[in-house]
């Protein structure tokens, strides 16, 4: 069957669609029905059936015979390390840390925090947790402390597992420091704390609280997978909220299942025994979908890559792991791509390499610029595939289904819509739109297996962020269009849409005609208060390695380019040019915070700023043309 097909096999019978998908599971008791609806518009799925987590990614592919296949590939060119580890191995790993934390006394439903940097230990706590029914939630190593505690307070585990440090180029991160001051300010204290020694940086243990994690798990016996009904909580993933406290996103464990499994085939185009990368963190939703869960449950080699883009130890560093590693599938975010771009333009590293194994790169995270996806797919020679999802989904909303049907690929679009998803774009009031027309991007309830159910101990504030703008629909928060072939285009986060004398406007349209400009490695467009017209759009640009031009020059062809590509009615007038934007350790540039700076009002720093002084940089650009005057 090709896309459309599938797409409409679920849209005529989603309960069979899902049913039929949940066979590809391991069930300890299958499920009589797929949705349940009565506490509708907070639906379950597969809440009847019972299944352990763990036991699919990991103990299932052993006892089929392919324990000796290697499961996780650690690649770590920030420490000069690589370990390969089984499947078997694997299991024998997972169960062994399940059974100490198992004599401690955690349990079904026990919250465990994960603080730990990109290290196999990360993934063997995780299906820990998932083996005993323990519900994780993984804190990115290196968080602030009154991040952490915030963290601690909501979901209250009984215990926290962590590394000593993370290493990151030229620099070791302490990450104890960080716990321990968590740990002071949060009013809730964890029973105890796993710590992980890294060679780099040895720590002193609390007494009575801390143990080590070798000493911690000696003598221990393995522990078994413990069954949890389908709407089990499987981890918590904490989100920014626009309110400044963070959203605990819940991933039930059925749905969960379900729903990647269905995706590293169907999405991703990869068999079992492949090896499919993700270049990710464990802390952010990629690294839970599809470093730890994803590739496990469908018995694919996942990569655990402790390492950037550039300066570990150059811009060729994601060649040499597909090369070394046989990579299929590559998963990135646009802005890994878009600082290779950056620091080597022609691409020329790619040449050291063979890289005959890849069939395929995927760019999610944030919008991708049709440059970027020019640019890999010239110096790459293979599909380079667009596709959006968010934290609270889990998987693909929209996406070119690799391993169903090669559509044809629009640049600019994620491709369309993954079955489960029925998308639509909404005015202000709620009325469907035309194709072409940029409206708010919405989803008909109920979502699909896999998506969030609801948030952590916050269901108010669920209904109210997601359900309540457009009853029936779930609200994304991002703005787009949809064209006559069904393609969506996500056009910018709602809040980035600018209102310039009236028209409405997309900054993500601006930002691609700014980054076809062939001096211009990176930009944003954010929307400035102007007292004439309301707002007023401001390019940031960032200039390719190499580039000795007056920056001036550069800046106005820019906006002759915005002027002749999208017309006067944009009014953009200004640009200038910046050697960074703040951006989160995802890689999503922080708009909002820009537009607050340069309209001199206060803000709160984003938890997930990857480098704060950042900001003083931007503050200081926008100063010298007229902004953030205070």
């Amino acid at each position: 069957m090709g896309y459309s097909d599938v797409y409409q096999s679920w849209k005529a019978d989603p309960e069979a669609f899902w049913m039929a998908a949940a066979d590809s599971i391991d069930w300890v008791r299958k499920p009589i029905r797929a949705l349940n609806p009565d506490k509708a518009p907070l639906y379950s799925w597969f809440d009847d059936g019972l299944v352990n987590a763990c036991w699919n990614a990991v103990d299932r592919h052993v006892e089929a015979g392919r324990g000796a296949q290697v499961a996780l590939i650690h690649d770590s060119p920030v420490t000069g390390t690589l370990h390969k580890i089984t499947y078997a191995e694997l299991r024998n790993r997972v169960a062994t840390l399940a059974g100490a934390l198992r004599d401690k006394g955690v349990e079904k439903g026990d919250r465990v925090i994960i603080y730990m940097p990109m290290v196999p230990e990360a993934i063997v706590a995780m299906l820990a947790c998932a083996r005993l029914g323990a519900i994780h939630s993984v804190v990115f190593g290196g968080f602030a402390a009154n991040e952490l505690a915030v963290r601690i307070d909501d979901c209250k585990p009984k215990a926290i597992i962590a590394a000593s440090c993370g290493i990151e180029p030229g620099r070791v991160v302490q990450y104890k420091p960080l716990l321990d001051g968590a740990i002071d300010q949060a009013e809730h204290k964890p029973e105890f704390c796993v710590i992980f020694q890294r060679e780099q940086q040895v720590v002193p243990l609390e007494d009575g609280r801390d143990v080590d994690w070798h000493g911690f798990q000696y003598g221990a016996a393995p522990a078994d997978c413990v069954p949890v009904e389908g709407s089990h909580p499987a981890y918590i993933l904490y989100t920014s909220g626009t309110t400044g406290a963070p959203k605990g996103v819940v991933r039930a464990t059925g749905g969960h299942l379900v729903a990647l499994n269905w995706t590293m085939k169907n999405v991703y185009d990869v068999e079992p025994g492949e090896v499919f990368w993700a270049a990710s963190d464990v802390g952010w939703v990629v690294g839970h979908s599809y470093i730890c869960y994803g590739p496990l449950i469908h018995g694919n080699t996942t990569i655990v890559f402790e390492g950037k883009p550039v300066g570990t130890p150059d811009p060729g560093t994601f060649w040499r792991v597909i090369a070394d590693h046989k990579v299929k599938s590559f998963f990135t975010a646009p802005t890994a791509i878009r600082a290779v771009k950056k620091e080597d333009p022609k691409g020329e590293l790619v040449g050291n390499y063979d890289l005959s194994s890849l069939k395929a790169l995927f760019l999610a995270g944030e919008r991708a610029d049709p440059d970027t996806i020019e640019w890999a797919q010239r110096i790459l020679n293979v599909p380079v595939i667009d596709h959006w999802w968010q934290t609270e989904t889990g998987f693909a909303i929209a996406a070119n289904p690799m391993g169903v049907e090669k559509l044809p690929v629009k640049i600019g679009s994620p491709s369309v819509a993954m079955p489960g998803y029925e998308v639509q774009i909404l005015d202000e009031a709620g009325h469907p739109m035309k194709p072409g027309e940029l409206g708010a991007i919405a989803i008909k309830l109920p979502l699909p297996p896999g998506t969030l159910p609801n948030l952590w101990n916050a269901e108010d504030r669920f209904l109210k962020s997601y359900l309540t703008t457009f009853p029936g629909y779930y609200e994304t928060g991002d703005a787009g269009m949809v064209d006559e072939d069904g393609y969506l285009y996500i056009m910018a986060r709602t809040d980035d849409v600018i209102n310039v004398a009236g028209h409405r406007l997309s900054t993500g349209a601006m930002e691609e005609v700014l980054a076809a400009h062939p001096d211009v490695a990176e930009c944003a467009v954010i929307g400035v208060a102007d007292d004439l017209k309301g707002q007023a759009p401001l390019g940031l640009l960032i200039l390719s390695k190499g580039v000795n031009r007056p920056h001036e020059e550069i800046c106005g062809e820019c906006v002759t380019l915005v002027r002749e590509k999208i017309g006067p009615v944009a009014a953009f007038k200004r640009a200038v040019v910046v050697d960074r934007l703040p951006k989160t350790r995802s890689g999503k540039i922080l708009r909002a915070t820009m537009v607050k700076i340069a309209d001199n009002q206060d803000f709160k720093l984003p938890a997930t700023i990857d480098d704060p002084a950042i900001l003083d940089e931007i503050r200081a650009a926008l100063q010298s043309i007229g902004y953030a005057k205070g």
